[in-house]
């Protein structure tokens, strides 16, 4: 079932058990994660007050959909702590370290090599 216009407007939620309305056009007041963050929210602990869908052949549903909050309930978001800033950039060097050689590589390490690239082709680096 791929869903249609139709399908995706439903204020009162009698379809999809909460408020849904048709991709960018949901009403003003609520807003998607990505959208509170931008104007330095969060959701803090509310329910999901209502959804926009559009259809999408390459889903087996037939249907992304986004969730929304209320802009009213949100809350600020929490402030950096210097632990959490610690905590960040330690788990920042343990993504540029290279379990090989144990060097900084400078970037972070791609999970499809599983090593910076000077390891994964050494013979290049010998080349060049």
């Amino acid at each position: 079932m791929s869903p249609t216009f139709g399908k995706c407007y439903d204020p009162n939620g009698t379809t999809y058990g909460i408020p849904t309305y048709p991709w960018r056009l949901a009403p003003d007041g609520y807003a998607t994660r990505r959208q509170l963050r931008a104007r330095g929210l969060r959701p803090g602990g509310q329910p999901i007050a209502a959804q926009v869908m559009r259809r999408c052949r390459g889903r087996k549903s037939g249907a992304l959909v986004a969730y929304l909050y209320r802009i009213d309930h949100a809350k600020p978001v929490r402030p950096m702590t210097p632990a959490r800033r610690a905590a960040l950039a330690l788990a920042m060097l343990a993504r540029r370290t290279c379990p090989k050689c144990r060097m900084d590589a400078g970037y972070c390490i791609p999970t499809s090599l599983g090593m910076c690239v000077t390891c994964a082709y050494p013979e290049e680096q010998r080349a060049a």
